[in-house]
């Protein structure tokens, strides 16, 4: 499953999946952009290891970065919850 966990005004999105048997969840970015469609990255929690990075900068994937560190430990959780729009999660 992936589920919705946070829209900036710019339209860019981030998910996350259920937690992984093996205790990783996977982070989805993706952002719009008129000319290329979107720009979009992966990061791997809990090591925070970015990848498939397609049309981010150096600075903008920092700045992602940061904001999953941010928000790491409700992804976690929500992870193993149904979502952070669940009943499970909001409980």
């Amino acid at each position: 499953m992936i589920y919705p966990y946070l829209t900036l005004n710019d339209g860019t999105e981030y998910t996350h999946s259920e937690m992984k048997p093996d205790g990783t969840v996977i982070v989805y970015v993706e952002t719009p952009d008129e000319q290329d469609g979107f720009h979009s990255l992966e990061c791997i929690l809990p090591k925070y290891e970015i990848k498939d990075v397609i049309g981010y900068t150096k600075a903008e994937q920092e700045k992602i970065l940061e904001r999953i560190k941010k928000n790491a430990h409700l992804m976690i959780k929500y992870s193993q919850t149904g979502g952070f729009e669940s009943d499970a999660a909001t409980a």
